[in-house]
Order: structure tokens, then sequence, then C-alpha cells
């Protein structure tokens, strides 16, 4: 701890995000540098707490050694701060740009001040790193010939990825889309996280003997038995792309889509490709968002950039408190009224909204109906005379994942759900079926990325057990 009173002497202080009128007439990440100097005063702030709960399950899932490497950026042991961080995440530049930061919400310094600007000292040290050329592939020291099949290359899958081919085992990911990347790729758009940042840490998988199989859809293309023959292991990391759906009369009206639809046809304009099929553009049109979560912000900075006419976003939850919800105390993550970036471009944004129907014109989506709802004894229940209707061209559904895609691989193989849809591993992710395991989403549900990249890691430990131990799943079905 180099400034034992620096969380007395620093406020806390961050980079600041580009101008509103600016960013929104591009795609490029929103925020502005911040001065190496003032990065080595934020990391002075760390408390260096005899129990850091920021580095906890409660604060981090990859169990992130923080004060460690705040103490080592205040130091200006760059090279050493980045060792630190790669011990225990494999990709801190997605977690520094995508995370909310529990680790923050954990922070003890934050019970009574604002917390340390973990996050930003996170994604600094990396690219620190990369641009530095401290980035290199880690090989390994020896191979195995043991094969391992990883289905899904979002975080949890390429985490997992990259731990197995540095054990020195034969890794192929499949990924069902043209590129890899899961959601990181199409889910997340450009101004939050631009792609180079996700090829550039690709390469360096290459580099380390991972393969990549792109336009596979393991279930379809490629036949889940033919799969477990071919391979020693497999790791199920398909994410839960099961969007939840608003079942009301008008639904099937054009112009109402899922907001993945939505998200993923944006990211492949700024990618260069041509789009199959009917596009999805909020240009001109007048625009709501039912869903109050990130993926509603990532539609309404989308929308904004697509130069729409007007936004609102409705959520169903009651608006939340400016504050820490005392049923969320320290250092648990808090219910609290959050504002994002693409909330700071504009927005109508309205809580405690039932959407209860559509109307249109010729097929075309032209009217929302809602009442406003209260929660009565765990249920939300409508409150009379608060009906309204409004104008809309383009409605995008966030409301959330129900969990994995059941029909197609995970059904074929015959894997175990939970009462949620999950699939079901033991305490080593492996599934009901010898062989084969499950990581992130596809176990979990919806979750945060730097709980898939936790997820990953952790199967990828409990792959490597097995395959050393002498089982393998192709040898089972031989």
């Amino acid at each position: 701890m180099g400034d034992p009173r620096g969380f007395l002497k620093f406020p806390r202080e961050g980079p600041k995000r580009r101008p509103v009128e600016l960013r929104v007439l591009d795609w490029h990440e929103m925020y502005e540098p911040f001065p190496e100097d003032k990065l080595q005063t934020q990391g002075a702030r760390c408390m260096d707490c005899g129990v850091p709960f920021c580095q906890g399950h409660t604060g981090c899932p990859v169990i992130n050694l923080i004060p460690e490497w705040n103490d080592l950026v205040y130091r200006g042991r760059w090279k050493d701060a980045l060792k630190a961080l790669h011990t225990t995440n494999n990709f801190p530049e997605f977690t520094g740009r995508l995370c909310p930061a529990p680790c923050e919400s954990a922070c003890v310094l934050g019970i009574n001040n604002d917390p340390v600007t973990i996050r930003i000292i996170e994604w600094n040290i990396i690219e620190k790193g990369f641009s530095e050329g401290w980035v290199q592939p880690v090989l390994p020291i020896a191979r195995t010939g043991k094969t391992v099949a990883i289905v899904g290359s979002g975080p949890a899958g390429l985490a997992a990825a990259q731990q197995l081919a540095r054990a020195g085992h034969t890794v192929t990911v499949f990924e069902k889309a043209d590129r890899i990347g899961g959601l990181l790729r199409y889910g997340i758009p450009d101004f939050k996280m631009e792609k180079w940042v996700l090829d550039r840490r690709l390469e360096q998988m290459k580099a380390e003997g991972v393969r990549f199989e792109t336009n596979v859809h393991v279930g379809l293309d490629l036949e889940a038995e033919k799969l477990c023959r071919q391979f020693d292991a497999v790791c199920l990391a398909l994410g839960a792309e099961q969007p939840r759906d608003l079942l009301v009369p008008g639904r099937e009206l054009k112009g109402i889509h899922f907001a993945m639809e939505y998200l993923v046809q944006q990211n492949k304009r700024n990618a260069g490709d041509m789009i199959a099929g009917e596009p999805i553009t909020a240009t001109g049109k007048r625009v709501v968002i039912i869903g109050g979560g990130d993926t509603g912000s990532d539609c309404l900075g989308t929308a904004h950039r697509q130069g729409c006419r007007e936004v609102h976003q409705f959520e169903l939850l009651p608006q939340p408190p400016p504050n820490r919800a005392e049923s969320t105390p320290w250092p648990l993550w808090p219910m609290q009224l959050r504002t994002s970036h693409a909330h700071e471009e504009g927005c109508d944004r309205q809580w405690s909204v039932s959407t209860t129907r559509f109307s249109g014109h010729n097929g075309q989506v032209t009217k929302l109906h809602a009442h406003r709802v209260k929660m009565e004894e765990g249920r939300f229940v409508p409150i009379p005379g608060t009906e309204f209707e409004m104008d809309v061209d383009l409605v995008l559904l966030a409301m959330g994942f129900t969990g994995p895609v059941h029909h197609g691989l995970l059904d074929t193989l015959g894997v175990e759900y939970d009462a949620r849809g999950n699939v079901v591993v033991d305490e080593h992710f492996m599934t009901n079926i010898d062989g084969i395991f499950a990581a992130g989403d596809t176990k979990r549900g919806a979750s945060l990325i730097v709980w898939a990249i936790a997820e990953g890691r952790n199967a990828a430990a409990a792959i490597d057990a097995y395959l050393r131990a002498g089982r393998s799943l192709a040898a089972s079905r031989a």
C-alpha cells in the first residue's frame, strides 16, 4: 500500500465520455483518454483492506487480485500489474469495457465514500499491455494429445478454450455465426466495444493453437453424436439465447422485433456485411423499447445513432431509488437508479408500464396500448384509469432471456435441465452425460460477462482434470 492516506486525499475520478452531440454521429467507443498520472492517483485510493470484498465472489467472480494491481499501478509497475491481472482474468479488455463492476459496489471504501475506480484501472492496465507489446501468446510446455470441442464462442467458450489450449489440449471452437465472438461480436454495439478489441485477442488465441470453426451449427450442420465420437470432451457454452417474448394481441405485426434481431443487424452493417431479408432500422421512426436493462440501453444508443425521430423506454418494474436500496446493503450489488451513456443521449423513460396490445394498419404496427401497474401481493395489477396509447413505428423487445435454446443440440444430447431451463451440472461442471460439460449462461442463465469468464475458466480446469485422469467421451462412444 503505497499511500495509506490516499483514499482520504484523492477524490474518485474517471475518464469523461465524449460529448453527446459528437458521439451519436459515429459508432466509436465513447470514452476519452485518461492520463496515466491520474490512473496512478486513483490506484492510491485503494485501502488495501484486510478483507478485500472487491475480489470475493460478492464483488468479482473471477477473484481478480484487485488490491495488488491497484498498488502496482500506483507504483508505476504496469507490467507486473498486467501479470497480476491476467492471473485470474483472460479478457480484462472485455470486462473493463462491459462489466457493470460489482467489484466497485463491494469496495470497502464505498461504505461511506466513492469506491475505487477499479474497472477503469483494469481497462487501462490491459490497454497498456497491448500497446507495449507485453501481451504475447502463451504456449503449453507439452501437448497432451487430447481433443476438446467448445460449442459457442462467447466469453465462457473463449475463456475455456484459451485455458485448455494452454494446458496442452487440442481445442476446436464451433460457432454457428459467420464470425467468432457470440454476443461479444453481434450483441454488443461498437460504441461499447469496437470489434478490433475482440479480433486482437482472437489472434493471440489462434497463435496459441485454438482452432475456430465458423458457420457450423452443432446439432444441425454437425450431428451431436458425430461430435461426441470425434472429441475426448465437449464443453457447452451456447449462452442463453432464448429471448423473453411479449405474448399480447398484435405481437405478429411487422415492426415488432426482439432486441437481438435489431442489434445483430447493425453490428453486421458496421462490419460491412449486406443484410439479408428486411432491414430493421430506427431511422426517422418513433421507437419504443420494452425493457430497462443493459440490452435496452444498447438498443437506445443504437436508435440514436441511426437517427430515430423519438424514443421511449418502458420498464414493468417500479422506478428504483436514486441511492442504494435498504434491501441491497453493502457489499451486495445495489438496487438503485442507473443512468447509462445512452440515456444521456436522450430518452423518455417510464416505469411501472405494462403493454397490453399492439394495433396497426396493413400489417404494420402503428400503436402501442398500455397501462400503469402496481405491485400487490407479489403480482403486478393494473391501476384503473391509467390506460394510454402511443403512436409507434418500431418496437424492440429487450426483456431479457429465459435460458439456453433447448431444441437442437441440447435436446438431442439428452442433457438435463433445472427448473429455470438451464443445463444441470455437477460440482465438476459435468452434465448428466459423461464427458460433456457446460459453462456460462448455458449453465446459470443470462448473467454478467465476468461470470461467463469465471465459469469458462472453472469448466476448463474440470475438463483438464477429467482428461488427465485418462477419461474420454470419444472412447466411450467408440
